[in-house]
């Protein structure tokens, strides 16, 4: 059955009705959308439930709305899809999860939210996350450089799913690449700028790099350090968080929730940017009206779309697409939201994986589809849902 993820920002809850619904409540089921946002928020009101006494469950499934129906007094919290008792639909969710934590005295971590807020897509010091950056201030120091989770810059800049360059996924060909700038041991400030220099040259450069590239690899660069954090910087943390939900969302949860994931977390977002960058470089691509299409035998395809849309995808969207899953996301520029009679990439994607058997899901910028179909019927489908 399709799922749709159409939800107007109207009717979205503030932080104050996730309080007040959560306040009371005798049971909690949190149930997420794995991507960095989703883990962030959830684990943002897992903790807090935690703190104050409220017993919960958290999960994760591409399809929350199939795993919204409440039990008995049970509060059902949707994570980056419609349903359940409250449904946190709006992008980024950890600020609004924050927010209501904040509201009901359990002490939130501004840091995971703030990393679950970056993993959205919003700059640490945009307006709506100022409360966040100046509640964590303590733990952030920004210096120039690159964000990366680990301190190993050649691991770091490798298995990076913020960025794409001809040595993504290549830790050999990053060291490589780093012995040409002569870095010291102990990197200072202009090493680290040097570094900085050298990504944002490898992202642009390429041929295939469209405008967009420029202005997506500044989310990268002249990071914040955490103190005392799971990993070395805050970008690192979000890049992390949305590898690992994607790859190993049980892994995810263990994260978000405070518990000793860091290594296998680690392990999971490497295997993750490879498999995801390995798209970019191998598939075959497509360009259609306002479309742009790279086939694949296989993949982490939300990761991969999300890659082709920020640096390789010369339309307004971009599909990464399977025999039997695809996702799709509207790269900026698309005209703004759409109206009443439009529909949204979770809509199309909903109506065109229903045609095939299968269900698709998302939101207005972005939609995940599995079906029972060969790749070109797929795209066909989605096409005309479009």
């Amino acid at each position: 059955m399709a799922t749709s993820g159409r939800t107007a920002s109207e009717d979205a809850p503030t932080a104050s009705d996730v309080t007040a619904t959560l306040r009371d409540a005798g049971f909690v089921r949190i149930v997420a959308y794995p991507d960095g946002d989703g883990l962030a928020a959830s684990g943002v009101l897992a903790r807090t439930c935690a703190n104050i006494g409220i017993p919960f469950q958290v999960s994760a499934t591409r399809f929350p709305t199939q795993r919204a129906d409440s039990h008995g007094d049970d509060v059902v919290v949707t994570v980056g899809a419609p349903g359940g008792t409250v449904a946190l639909t709006e992008r980024p969710a950890s600020i609004v999860a924050f927010e209501a934590a904040d509201g009901l005295g359990g002490g939130p971590d501004p840091v995971l939210a703030l990393a679950g807020a970056v993993a959205a897509g919003t700059p640490p010091g945009a307006d709506d996350c100022a409360h966040l950056l100046d509640a964590a201030s303590d733990r952030l120091t920004r210096r120039p450089g690159v964000a990366t989770p680990t301190e190993d810059l050649a691991d770091g800049l490798a298995h990076s799913t913020l960025i794409h360059t001809g040595f993504s996924g290549n830790p050999g060909a990053v060291q490589a690449e780093l012995a040409e700038i002569d870095l010291p041991v102990e990197l200072d400030d202009d090493a680290h700028r040097r570094v900085a220099s050298l990504v944002a040259l490898s992202v642009t450069g390429p041929e295939s790099a469209t405008p967009r590239a420029g202005k997506m690899v500044e989310r990268v660069l002249h990071p914040y350090e955490l103190v005392d954090g799971p990993f070395a910087t805050l970008g690192g943390y979000a890049d992390v968080l949305d590898a690992v939900a994607h790859e190993q969302s049980g892994t995810g949860i263990a994260l978000a929730l405070g518990h000793d994931a860091r290594a296998p977390a680690l392990d999971a977002w490497r295997d993750h940017a490879e498999s995801a960058h390995a798209v970019l470089q191998e598939a075959t691509t497509g360009r259609y009206d306002g479309l742009f299409v790279a086939r694949t035998d296989g993949a982490p395809v939300e990761t991969a779309a999300r890659l082709l849309g920020d640096y390789r995808s010369p339309e307004p969207i971009a599909l990464v697409v399977t025999d039997d899953e695809a996702a799709a996301v509207a790269v900026d520029g698309r005209g703004g939201e759409p109206d009443s009679a439009s529909p949204t990439l979770g809509d199309a994607m909903a109506t065109a994986a229903d045609g095939l058997g299968g269900a698709g899901t998302g939101s207005t910028h972005r939609g995940y589809a599995r079906f029972d179909a060969d790749a070109k019927e797929f795209l066909s489908a989605f096409r005309e849902a479009l």
